[in-house]
């Protein structure tokens, strides 16, 4: 199967659970506001149930594809814990991830959501140039 269907159908997964989320229970499918809420205790079986379902996902992808998802991180561990705090650090000041903004935020036509993306987007194409002008 090509990479562009694989995509196409976990695009279609994801879109598929947040709007389920969103219809079902009336929550946004933000990662680390899951993720918040399983920490703090609440919401225990729909959150716990959301993040096994992504823990699960590579495992049903060995069980459909017969082999595991090609994945090649080339940072040491140092730079992989930094970027990692950044990422919590910057959700929180942004209140959500890029999956709850960018999924649901930008479909319900949020005001935050929409500049929230745009700052994701203008701050991975300003970091991505400043790497490839230092030739990393």
């Amino acid at each position: 199967m090509s990479t562009y269907l694989q995509s196409l159908a976990g695009g279609f997964l994801i879109g598929t659970s947040a709007v389920m989320l969103l219809l079902l229970n009336g929550r946004i499918a933000g990662i680390s506001g899951i993720v918040g809420r399983l920490a703090q205790g609440v919401g225990l079986t729909t959150n716990l149930a959301f993040v096994l379902g992504l823990l699960l996902g590579p495992f049903t992808y060995l069980l459909l594809f017969g082999g595991w998802p090609a994945v090649q991180i080339t940072a040491g561990w140092p730079l992989i814990i930094v970027a990692g705090l950044l990422v919590g650090f910057g959700s929180r000041m942004g209140s959500g991830c890029t999956s709850g903004h960018g999924v649901l935020g930008l479909a319900r036509l949020s005001p935050r959501s929409i500049v929230a993306v745009a700052t994701f987007l203008t701050a991975g194409i300003i970091a991505v140039a400043i790497l490839r002008g230092l030739g990393l």
